[in-house]
């Protein structure tokens, strides 16, 4: 038998928890996603609909995933490479085709399992005029670029490092995300690995005692800058993710097994902690980055009493 699961209107990490529930209520049973009534689609979304496609494949048969019948959406499922990844992951029907010309995707779906697959997520992104458009877009300094392009590969390597298992990295420009009214650039880092409670059992389980979970490992890697590395100096580029994320204002989430942290900005209403999610293999990380607001310009200097308008004095 085929279960159907609905794809929500709006596919990002709200539907993706939503989506993990419907499937995982499904059993054995093989899944039809229909996302035909899609209307919007972030890399979260997207990459976390090819992870429940991964994980649910059955026996060697993959789940069927009916596409978006809007063509605006459909298309944008093209440009930004879900439908390429797509192929390797389901049973596809009325998959769009891809059209020939320039696309704005800053960074397309990419499959990340080798430190020389991060390589190539780099270069794509010089490819792409990071600077520039970091710069003209959201109003990042030249060296604020350099910095985005090294977090990029930090989160991208704890794939590499932490997952034991492929994922996949996603990153696009949006001119408003949710309630956040000005440009914004998201980032989706997404496997189906061990996940964090996985990866920090061996070493850090037994002091937690009875209170060890998704939401402790969490919580200890998250806050506490713990790593299953014994030399204190590996295993810090979360710490070095989150800092970075902070000082630019933005948010990080971080999903893995039942739980989910975030560092939780002025501008967002999440929750710091969630917990007793429907269960889900890996880790998965949502960044989103506003435009940074423009300096306010310097006030005049005051005038002596009597003097011309504009003239300052000296």
């Amino acid at each position: 038998m085929t279960c159907v699961v609905s794809v929500p209107p709006t596919l990002d990490s709200d539907a993706f928890d939503a989506l993990i529930a419907d499937a995982n209520a499904a059993g054995e049973q093989r899944l039809l996603f229909d996302a035909r009534h899609v209307r919007f689609a972030d890399p979260y979304g997207m990459t976390g609909l090819l992870a429940l496609g991964v994980h649910f494949t059955r026996d060697g048969v993959p789940p069927i995933l009916q596409f978006p019948q809007s063509p605006d959406v459909a298309g944008y499922f093209t440009r930004i490479g879900f439908v390429a990844a797509a192929e390797h992951v389901f049973e596809m029907h009325d998959a769009p085709r891809s059209r020939a010309g320039e696309s704005s995707v800053l960074l397309p779906i990419t499959v990340v399992g080798s430190s020389d697959d991060v390589h190539g997520v780099i270069e794509q992104l010089n490819e792409h005029r990071i600077g520039e458009l970091l710069s003209e877009q959201l109003g990042y300094s030249q060296a604020d670029a350099m910095a985005f392009s090294m977090l990029l590969s930090e989160v991208s390597q704890n794939i590499v490092e932490h997952a034991d298992a492929p994922g996949w990295v996603g990153i696009q420009t949006y001119r408003r995300w949710r309630r956040v009214d000005k440009r914004v650039v998201v980032i989706a880092v997404i496997d189906l690995g061990v996940g964090f409670r996985g990866s920090l059992e061996r070493e850090h389980a037994g002091r937690f005692g009875e209170r060890w979970g998704d939401a402790t490992a969490l919580e200890a890697a998250f806050i506490h800058g713990v790593t299953r590395f014994r030399d204190p100096g590996r295993g810090q580029g979360l710490k070095q993710i989150r800092r970075r994320v902070g000082r630019w204002g933005g948010k990080i989430a971080i999903r893995s097994g039942t739980a989910r942290i975030s560092d939780v900005p002025e501008w967002d209403d999440s929750d710091p902690m969630t917990t007793e999610l429907a269960p889900f293999p890996g880790a998965q990380i949502l960044i989103v980055l506003p435009a940074r607001s423009p300096a306010p310009p310097p006030e005049p200097a005051p005038s002596r009493p009597g003097a011309r308008p504009g003239h300052v004095r000296r």
